[in-house]
């Protein structure tokens, strides 16, 4: 979902103009100190905070990082999820958000490898979450072992390269070989993955004909849209002080706003250029995508949720070792009312049809352009005890 671009207006002679006043010498480039930790931990006395320091570069919906932990107890590490930082209107029973827990559990235990520990990973350690609702309880208790015959995850060598490409796609097909590798990363997990792509033209065009309407409905529905808007940071002086969210610096949308033609709490009207510009920008991007992978379940309890984001995370490394790019396209797979029509459909699409099986990642897949990476609140902002 490309919701870094939510506002595109023409015949703005009036706002170019402005450009040039009000944002002098301005650059998409994000502030270092928002991708600081993209740098690497450097050396940390403690093992466990170069550990996490990897983790925190797990994908996350909306680039929340809703990710708390405890290190108060020596060699262990207790995750929990922030309540703070959840999705309520487009991920209500917050399964993106455990698959989120997913991702970071999957680095913090490739990272822990790497220094020949073996994370012993007890999931729910105090009650597994009801299906609905999320609590104070922990998502997982780590405890690192020195374990000689751990051995090191080679898409670990990917951590600090992977991204979550949202930008137009070559319309190349990914090599066999490739596809392949990706398959390979979650070989032995309880799940199910797939591809299809433009030599599949009947099947590609129903992925695309759903993956466009979920996203028209997404981004017509008024309190989903703003949901997204609230975690907008637009421009270099939000994203430095949040690091976090979904980031605008275009040059052109930071001057709407220092003008006040974006007003962040009102949801454009169904038919407003700032909607019919999206939808036409999204679509294009899936009629030009080669290829879309996704991941399947049977079942849908909170431990396979999370076990589904630790795939995810590593499908997506493994895309990145093969010079691929990936981006979720979520808004079909989620669970509120309006949605219900392309949620059945793309469930009947890859042969897994709800409730006895959940498509829990559905992404578009192909050689994409390099981009920057998303910002990072860092580790200290994770840590609830020392």
């Amino acid at each position: 979902m490309d919701r870094r671009s939510f506002l595109r207006l023409t015949g703005g002679g009036v706002i170019a103009a402005a450009t040039a006043t009000t944002l002098p010498g301005c650059s998409s480039t994000l502030p270092p100190e928002a991708i600081a930790a993209w740098q690497g931990p450097g050396n940390e006395p403690d093992v466990r905070r170069w550990i996490l320091a990897h983790a925190i570069l797990a994908p996350h919906s909306h680039n929340l990082q809703s990710w708390l932990v405890d290190l108060s107890v020596p060699d262990e590490i207790t995750l929990f999820i922030d309540r703070s930082r959840l999705l309520p209107e487009t991920d209500p029973f917050s399964r993106q958000m455990m698959m989120s827990q997913g991702t970071f559990l999957e680095l913090l235990d490739q990272a822990a490898r790497q220094k020949g520990l073996r994370a012993d990973i007890t999931l729910f350690p105090e009650g597994v979450f009801a299906s609905t609702t999320v609590d104070a309880r922990p998502t997982a208790r780590v405890r690192l072992v020195a374990d000689a015959s751990v051995q090191a995850d080679p898409l670990f060598a990917h951590v600090f390269t992977r991204r979550t490409n949202r930008e137009a796609y070559e319309a190349r097909l990914p090599p066999a070989e490739a596809l392949q590798a990706i398959a390979a990363s979650t070989a032995g997990a309880a799940l199910r993955t797939g591809f299809v792509t433009t030599e599949q033209a009947d099947a590609m065009a129903q992925h695309r004909r759903i993956a466009k309407e979920a996203w028209r409905i997404e981004l017509t529905t008024p309190r989903t849209v703003l949901e997204s808007f609230k975690v907008l940071r637009v421009g270099p002086k939000e994203i430095a002080q949040h690091r976090d969210g979904i980031s605008l610096n275009d040059p052109m949308v930071r001057a709407i706003t220092a003008l006040g033609l974006f007003d962040r709490t009102v949801a454009p009207a169904p038919d407003d250029q700032a909607t019919t510009g999206q939808i036409n920008e999204f679509n294009a991007h899936i009629d030009g995508t080669p290829a879309f992978y996704w991941l399947v379940t049977e079942g849908n309890d909170r431990v396979t949720q999370v076990n589904a984001g630790r795939a995810w995370v590593r499908a997506q490394l493994a895309a990145t070792a093969q010079g691929l790019s990936m981006q979720p396209i979520s808004q079909a797979l989620q669970e509120y009312p309006e949605v219900a029509a392309p949620y059945r459909e793309i469930h009947e699409q890859v042969g897994a049809p709800a409730p006895r099986f959940t498509v829990q990642m559905w992404a578009r897949l192909g050689f994409a352009p390099t981009i920057q990476p998303s910002p990072r609140r860092g580790l200290d902002a994770h840590i609830v005890k020392a």
